[in-house]
């Protein structure tokens, strides 16, 4: 799970859940996904976590 921000702000977070934090992030600077988070100019990773299973970072990312 990450949570993601716009850098020139801090006014939007952005969360979601990868199995590569460092190509998810690299994506969000990139602009490459349209979206929420390229809407917002979200592309600053201000928390991350690691979970053993998808399931988990699910659950913590709508709880």
């Amino acid at each position: 799970m990450c949570i993601i921000t716009n850098a020139d702000r801090y006014t939007v977070l952005y969360t979601g859940f990868t199995d590569n934090v460092e190509r998810r992030v690299y994506e969000h600077k990139q602009k490459l996904l349209p979206g929420f988070s390229k809407k917002y100019n979200c592309d600053k990773l201000v928390y991350f976590e690691e979970f053993l299973s998808m399931e988990e970072a699910l659950h913590r990312e709508t709880n």
